[in-house]
């Protein structure tokens, strides 16, 4: 069984989550920053405004220029907060678009009147109304994304075995399934962040994450007792073709660096391996029966969920996913909600998963 407490990332286990204030709140946010800072504090939380590499920062934005904190570590999570008179009838088309220019993780958007709304980088989106208990509520909202340990790194090692650098069944199976997921219309184009940032401003979340785009969906398939094959990060799930850019396989988590490792074959600039390869990792050591896992943005009904709304990439939400799976009646044929995303569903095989899941899907994601 995989144990939280011996390969939780290295020094994070007992350090004070430390957070800082960025920009000038409008009039109408003064008070929700003054008040959610006391939140913070009175949970845990120490301001400070100096710090070199914050877990959390509260960034203020204005939508005329909603001007991005700019991250010294990958660790920091950025919530940004914007003011706006009304909701736009479309709150991600509307709203998407702030979210990512502010190189945020979470977009806090402030309504007089009615409260505030959020919108995540995995296109969650609900409503804290304000009242009694506000900036206690907005609070609990943003904890889970403001204490998350992102593990997006990619250890590469030149060391794959040269009968796999063609891949083997196993990848073939993994193309299969890709596709026949895009046939079911369930994996959304990658969201064009290049489009949206300036040139500075992608090449610094490139450098701090590897992305080139946000896609949503994965799947892995186990190799052996200890390796699995998965789909890179931001390709098209429906042509997943080359090992090393396309498909990857992951070996182990290194909890000292904080980062996936990875062989692959010589001479190719590798792709990082999907953010929810370290959610993959625990589901596959700890239990022998998964064969492999799906995961897609998408819905079933009478499932159990994580209670909170983790980034996609975190060790928290792996460690939530984790435990659900571990709950289930069986955990080698589990249907797990990820809140406010989607689903993770392991099985013996790709295939049997696929044959489980078929009309049973519903695209609408419940947000709450």
């Amino acid at each position: 069984m995989v144990q939280s407490s011996s390969s939780m990332p290295f020094g994070l286990e007992s350090t004070p989550p430390r957070f800082a204030l960025h920009g000038e709140p409008t009039p109408g946010l003064a008070n929700l920053a003054q008040a959610l800072s006391a939140v913070l504090e009175t949970r845990g939380y120490i301001l400070d405004p100096q710090a070199e590499a914050p877990r959390a920062v509260l960034n203020f934005i204005q939508a005329e220029k909603p001007t991005p904190y700019r991250r010294k570590a990958q660790g920091t999570m950025v919530i940004s907060f914007l003011e706006l008179p009304q909701m736009p009838p479309d709150p991600i088309a509307g709203l998407y678009s702030y979210l990512v220019r502010a190189l945020s993780n979470m977009l806090v958007v402030y309504v007089p009147g009615q409260g505030a709304y959020f919108l995540t980088l995995e296109l969650g989106q609900y409503h804290e109304p304000e009242g009694p208990g506000f900036a206690e509520r907005v609070f609990e909202r943003i904890h889970p994304i403001a204490s998350s340990v992102l593990v997006v790194q990619n250890i590469f090692e030149t060391d794959l075995e040269p009968e796999l650098w063609q891949g083997d069944d196993l990848t073939g199976s993994l193309s299969a399934a890709g596709r026949k997921l895009a046939e079911w219309d369930l994996l959304p184009a990658a969201f064009p962040i290049e489009e949206i940032l300036p040139p500075e401003d992608f090449r610094h979340v490139k450098r701090l994450y590897g992305i080139g785009g946000l896609s949503y969906g994965n799947l892995s398939v186990r190799k052996d007792e200890r390796r699995f094959w998965m789909s890179a990060s931001g390709v098209d799930k429906a042509n997943l073709r080359e090992v090393g850019r396309d498909i990857l396989m992951v070996t182990d988590y290194d909890p000292i660096q904080n980062a996936m490792r990875l062989s692959v074959p010589p001479g190719l600039e590798p792709r990082r391996v999907s953010v929810d390869a370290i959610e993959h990792w625990m589901i596959y050591r700890e239990h022998p029966q998964v064969g492999a896992i799906i995961h897609v943005h998408a819905w079933m009904e009478n499932i159990p969920s994580t209670q909170f709304n983790y980034p996609c990439g975190t060790y928290q939400l792996a460690e939530a996913v984790a435990q659900k799976v571990r709950e289930a009646p069986d955990p080698g044929r589990a249907v797990v909600g990820l809140k406010n995303h989607g689903l993770t569903i392991t099985g013996q095989s790709l295939e049997e998963i696929l044959e489980r899941i078929e009309g049973r899907l519903l695209r609408q994601v419940p947000m709450s």
